[in-house]
């Protein structure tokens, strides 16, 4: 049994350190040349802000103050995502040299690849942070805390799926385009560019609304959203814009989330086990 439990111990280390090699090398290669380097990725959710406020504030006229932060609060969450399992799709196919010649964990690829989205997206939402005290909507609040079961659901779908991609990819190419369609038409499935309150227009509050927060995505962003955003209420209206103002509407969707999220886990967890040992073959 101790020798057991110090195998697994010496595997855990080993997948960890190789992990976090992986996420170096790849921020390494990202970047390499480049006289920037990470200010590249600071520079791109603020241009993307710039271009979301002007859009939606100025052309088009929204009601949502300060769109461009609606936006963001909620999209950054979804490229990590989206960035993560996009990665690991490819990872295993993408070091088919090293997995066909050395022998080590291979679930360290996928979980390399998440990993390097979170980095990335890190970095991203420091910015918004700051772009929120600038513009006098600082995210100081007791749904704060939604950031954690938030964050938790949104690693466990990224990594459950991040798997199930990475090892259907070796048997069957075509997974990674499919993949790309998906995430395509989710993201639209998603309270992200239109407020969660349209949904609630269509569907109502009962079951039909619950049966939306099935994607467990959506309980995600509109987490981050009541979390860092805040704004409950159109301007000068009782009109809802985010779908409730009780953290409880947003603890229930997001356990909504978790439970669909651990059934995502445990299936990409078992896809990638039964594929795994024939990597090297497919290759």
């Amino acid at each position: 049994m101790q020798l057991a439990t110090r195998g697994d111990r010496q595997q855990t280390r080993l997948r960890t350190e190789l992990i976090s090699q992986l996420i170096r090398k790849d921020l390494k290669v990202k970047y390499q040349g480049s006289s920037l380097g990470f200010i590249w990725s600071l520079a791109n959710p603020m241009l993307l802000l710039v271009v979301y406020t002007f859009v939606f504030a100025v052309v088009f006229k929204s009601q949502v103050p300060k769109f461009g932060l609606f936006l963001m609060s909620g999209l950054l969450i979804w490229s990590f995502f989206t960035m993560g399992v996009s990665g690991a799709a490819t990872s295993i196919l993408g070091n088919a040299g090293l997995v066909k010649k050395v022998p080590f964990p291979h679930s360290a690829l996928p979980l390399a690849s998440v990993g390097f989205a979170g980095v990335q997206v890190a970095l991203q939402y420091a910015v918004l942070i700051v772009a929120l005290f600038v513009f006098e909507m600082p995210p100081v609040r007791i749904q704060l805390l939604l950031l954690i079961p938030a964050l938790v659901v949104a690693l466990m779908m990224t990594v459950g799926l991040g798997f199930f991609v990475a090892a259907s990819t070796v048997r069957l190419r075509d997974t990674q385009h499919i993949l790309e369609v998906a995430l395509f038409a989710w993201m639209w499935l998603t309270p992200i560019i239109y407020p969660a309150t349209l949904v609630q227009h269509f569907l109502g509050t009962g079951t039909k609304e619950w049966l939306y927060y099935l994607n467990p995505m959506s309980g995600v962003v509109i987490s981050f959203q009541r979390a860092l955003y805040g704004v409950v209420y159109y301007p000068g209206t009782q009109d809802l814009l985010l779908p409730s103002a009780s953290t409880m509407f947003y603890v229930e969707a997001l356990g909504i989330g978790f439970v669909v999220a651990a059934g995502v886990l445990a299936l990409g967890i078992w896809q990638f086990r039964r594929l795994s040992a024939d990597f090297a073959e497919d290759l």
